[in-house]
């Protein structure tokens, strides 16, 4: 980043943090802050971490006189978080936080990303009050200011679970390890829950192949561990039978027979494919390490994202339907900035769709700071 460039992203920090109404987590003085700065080597990351804060009146007051690029906290409660090393500081529990961030679910343009895991989240959001359990009231919804949300748990019957149960609870937002024996061994107890999206994932699949050319069908089973040509052409003979009596009731389907069993364990082992797919789309794609990790740092909400500009926003969960991140997450005005851009593209915000030429350009104050913290562009001449 150019120093123009760097100082008009700065100053515009700057004006937010000084201006702009900032609101710190529960227990400030027990957690662990972290602050990435607008150095001269920036947007080379360097994090200053292990530090601490008595209240939240220092905390606000440090960051509105430093305006950091990047303010991050740790999930966890401890009884020394100034601690310059883990062991020191004195784990007292952690928050539960899941994460989902468009990168790991699909690629494209970003307000396409966006619309994609917003989708992510309305399906977690369904399986912890659906599902799981937790009141709504208990539910903490933030976006992240980048590509994604985060959804906070902080009850106090959570903050001591450890990565392991983390990782059941995380396996099953996610869908994994499902085992086709118990699924269809019994009647569904619920109509909701990985029984019912395992059975329907597997009708799903079964019509795909009774849809396909008999040679593709086989084929795609042939892709499977351990299933040969002639298990995979009486499976295929079967596939309409099967699907009859799913519908029926999955306990009808005998995995006990070689053929069926087979073909149905190997697509439980699969990683990737069709049915995978099928049974992924029916998943909430959280990122899985970030709800293990139960000394993680993530995202103050009300602080800036310094890779987009965005605030980082907390929203109610009735908010999630109308809110726009591209709209409701800029805090930039529309006062006109020269830029030079690096490439030709396209830009939706603030309710209208920018084409951003290659080159030198006039655009509005929020999408400069947009594409400037992206590294899409820099500033040209006077900001």
């Amino acid at each position: 980043m150019n120093p123009a460039t760097l100082e008009f992203v700065k100053q515009r920090f700057s004006d937010y943090y000084r201006t702009g109404t900032l609101a710190a987590p529960p227990s400030t003085g027990q957690r662990e802050w972290a602050f990435v700065f607008f150095d001269p080597d920036y947007p080379e990351i360097r994090m200053r971490r292990h530090t601490g804060f008595a209240g939240n009146d220092d905390l606000l007051e440090y960051v509105r006189n430093m305006a950091p690029a990047h303010l991050f906290y740790s999930v966890a409660y401890y009884s020394m978080p100034h601690a310059p090393t883990m062991p020191e500081k004195g784990w007292l529990g952690a928050d539960l936080v899941f994460d989902l961030d468009a990168d790991h679910i699909v690629r494209g343009p970003y307000d396409m990303m966006l619309s994609r895991v917003k989708e992510e989240t309305a399906k977690i959001i369904a399986m912890l009050t659906g599902e799981l359990g937790f009141a709504e009231r208990e539910i903490g919804l933030v976006f992240s200011g980048g590509r994604g949300y985060h959804v906070h748990i902080r009850e106090i019957a959570v903050r001591g679970w450890g990565s392991a149960e983390r990782r059941e609870l995380i396996d099953y937002v996610c869908g994994i390890g499902i085992d086709p024996g118990i699924v269809l061994s019994m009647p569904s107890p619920s109509p909701r829950g990985w029984h019912q999206r395992y059975i329907a994932a597997l009708t799903e699949y079964l019509l795909v192949l009774e849809g396909m050319d008999q040679k593709d069908a086989v084929a795609d089973l042939l892709t499977l561990g351990g299933v040969g040509k002639v298990t995979a052409e009486e499976f295929l003979k079967r596939a309409t039978g099967l699907r009859a009596a799913l519908a029926t009731g999955p306990s009808s389907v005998n995995l006990k027979d070689a053929t069926t069993g087979r073909v149905i364990r190997a697509l439980a082992d699969q990683k990737e494919g069709k049915f995978a797919t099928l049974l992924r789309e029916k998943a909430a794609l959280a990122d899985e390490p970030v709800t293990t990790d139960i000394k993680r740092l993530i995202r103050m909400p009300t602080s800036l994202h310094g890779g987009s500009g965005f605030r980082v926003t907390p929203l109610t969960l009735r908010e999630l339907d109308d809110f726009d991140p591209l709209t409701d997450a800029v805090v930039f005005g529309t006062r006109d900035v020269r830029v030079e851009s690096r490439a030709a593209l396209s830009m939706p915000l603030l309710g209208s769709s920018y084409q951003v030429s290659k080159g030198e350009s006039v655009v509005p104050e929020a999408l400069a700071v947009f594409l400037c913290c992206r590294g899409l562009a820099g500033i040209a001449g006077r900001a």
